[in-house]
């Protein structure tokens, strides 16, 4: 009874808070470890003492598949450099670093147990970065380096305290440690790619959602457990598992499956991650007081804490800035990676908060260890002082340095041309597959449903002119009101008892798929800033149309003259590039851009909506 009260509380605390933290836009892992500070104290709250093997082996599997899943396996090769500089060498560096700090202001600890807690408080966490990251709005390649660490970092750091632990017991050798490195990383990654070939073979023949789901949600166990049965890095056999996975998952049979795996690993790490935070604060109390008769005395412990928290602070930019750019000191690494700059090497060397793996590993370290409890404290502090530090002056040292996050308006750009090009592909097999049997109707139905599905992306793009909303805006506000009332209907369909519960049942579930989908195209991108045509990705490459457009001057007040004459609504205007013809696009009912490339054979168009300069060539199917 009180563990599921105990669970109950927990939850509705974790709902609470980071509903709170969106409200008044502070960041919720914060709010969450302050609310566990405050809790801790309470005379009401029971003590709770942290469980290692709990976070270990039950929290820190799932979250890092979890994380694992949304990167990409792409951006994390392009990266792999950064990221293995910083997860394996510099969780290392500091290491041996604090370790020496540790001996030096506390000699009465061992050298080996100082280095285990060096090992303890070297690797940033996962969920603190991340969540941060993501919030403060940072680009992209700093996210990516972010993520990409914090996956991997955790499996050096656990390596480095088995060997410290070994130490400290007197049983370790030089040859030892380097064997357990390369079994920890060589296993991990054998077991890893095993682990994810077995389970997408699995998944891509089950074809029942709730079985597929189900094999989901125990894959970092499946990776996990059999690497550490061999000694292996169980932590790197669940990344590689998740990034193998996360890859292959859109290319896998059963959308319907694909949509619960997101759903349900969305609210599993939004319940794990935000807890981890929660019982971060609550250990508070617990920890203070186990250091309360240590025999190096209360001042001598809090300062050497303060110490420690001071050289885990500064030792990250000593690593960071010459490991960014003493690399690019060799001609062909600056030819392929031009240096970049000194700002993102700094977000970078704030960006360290430290988590719940940190605590949850100096738990691991002998009970019968001399001055065990400081050595607790000192994960504590490390862990309390970056989360509040960094995590309170990230967002303000990120705006300080003027670094852009992902412009939102290039963001729909390049999604609309990538769902041009999908499309395209689209209405191409369509024309491959059709038959003189096929009804023209049903034909022309697919076609227009593809196609609106795209011109919906276009619309999202420029600045209406006029206050009311896009054709997909306004058909997907009628939409949602007509679902409204059909579901009315059916439920009160159900009250008069005259159709089975399954019938009613399936009904309902349709009406939701469809306004689940209608939620997203209401979602629009915020398009209020500036820019957002200027240095665009190109998918499908660069044609010589697009080379060769001449770039005429905008006419002050253009519209479309078609439009004008027609009597019907423009969406956005587009201005031909060989001619300087103004035309509406392909939302507009009018479509007269495309109607004039049809006529003419101008192939490049420019859009003239304010703050944006991308081009569309016509022939090629191409931005630029």
């Amino acid at each position: 009874m009180e563990v599921a009260l105990g669970l109950l509380v927990l939850v509705a605390v974790v709902c609470a808070g980071s509903a709170l933290g969106r409200k008044l836009n502070v960041s919720v892992p914060l709010l969450l470890v302050l609310a566990g500070v405050a809790g801790s104290f309470l005379p009401f709250v029971p003590q709770i003492e942290l469980n290692p093997e709990l976070v270990l082996v039950g929290l820190l599997p799932p979250l890092l598949y979890a994380a694992a899943l949304r990167t990409s396996l792409f951006d994390f090769g392009s990266n792999r450099r950064a990221i293995g500089l910083l997860s394996v060498g510099y969780v290392i560096f500091g290491t041996l670093a604090v370790g020496f700090v540790v001996w030096w202001l506390f000699p009465e600890i061992p050298l080996a147990a100082a280095i285990a807690l060096g090992a303890v408080v070297a690797p940033p966490d996962a969920v603190a970065a991340t969540a941060i990251a993501r919030k403060v709005g940072m680009p992209r390649r700093i996210v990516t380096i972010l993520e990409g660490e914090s996956l991997v970092n955790d499996a050096t750091a656990l390596v480095c305290l088995r060997a410290a632990i070994a130490a400290i017991s007197g049983s370790v050798s030089a040859a030892g440690i380097a064997g357990g490195f390369l079994l920890a990383a060589g296993g991990g990654l054998v077991v890893g790619l095993a682990a994810a070939y077995v389970l997408t073979v699995l998944r891509k023949r089950i074809r029942n959602v709730a079985i597929n789901t189900s094999t989901s949600l125990v894959a970092p166990f499946v990776a996990y457990l059999p690497a550490e049965a061999i000694h292996a890095s169980g932590v790197l056999a669940v990344v590689v598992t998740g990034l193998v996975m996360g890859t292959k998952a859109p290319s896998m049979p059963n959308g319907a499956a694909r949509l619960s795996q997101r759903s349900n690993w969305n609210t599993v790490q939004f319940l794990l991650e935000n807890s981890v935070f929660l019982l971060i604060g609550l250990q508070v109390r617990t920890i203070i007081n186990g250091v309360q008769d240590d025999s190096l005395g209360a001042g001598r412990i809090w300062a050497g804490c303060a110490v420690i928290l001071l050289a885990v602070l500064v030792l990250r930019p000593v690593w960071v800035f010459p490991a960014t750019y003493l690399p690019r000191l060799i001609p062909s690494v600056r030819r392929k990676d031009p240096a970049p700059p000194w700002q993102f090497a700094a977000i970078v060397s704030w960006a360290g908060m430290r988590g719940v793996v940190t605590l949850a590993a100096v738990l691991v370290l002998p009970a019968d260890l001399e001055h065990r409890t400081v050595l607790i404290l000192a994960a504590m502090v490390v862990v309390g002082g970056t989360l509040t530090l960094q995590g309170f002056t990230l967002p303000a040292l990120v705006r300080l340095l003027r670094v852009q996050g992902p412009d939102q308006r290039e963001d729909a750009l390049n999604q609309a041309s990538l769902m041009q090009l999908a499309t395209s592909a689209g209405v191409a097999r369509l024309q491959e597959l059709r038959t003189d049997k096929d009804p023209p109707e049903v034909v022309a139905m697919l076609k227009r449903r593809t196609q609106e599905r795209g011109l919906a992306a276009w619309e999202r793009l420029g600045r209406p002119t006029s206050e009311a909303a896009t054709p997909s805006q306004r058909y997907a506000q009628l939409r949602l009101a007509m679902l409204e009332a059909e579901r009315a209907k059916v439920l009160e369909l159900r009250r008069g008892g005259e159709y089975a519960h399954e019938v009613l049942s399936e009904v309902l579930d349709r009406l939701d798929v469809e306004e689940s989908m209608l939620d997203l195209s209401l979602n629009e991108l915020d398009t209020s800033g500036e820019g957002g045509g200027e240095g665009i990705a190109r998918p499908g490459g660069v044609c010589g149309h697009l080379e060769s457009a001449r770039s005429p001057a905008v006419p002050a007040g253009a519209s479309c003259a078609d439009c004008l004459r027609e009597g019907t609504t423009t969406v956005h205007l587009r201005m031909c590039l060989a001619c300087g013809n103004v035309g509406c696009c392909d939302s507009s009912p009018g479509t007269h851009a495309s109607r004039h490339f049809e006529a003419t054979g101008h192939p490049v168009m420019r859009s003239i909506e304010p703050g944006e300069d991308w081009r569309w060539c016509y022939k090629d199917d191409l931005l630029g």
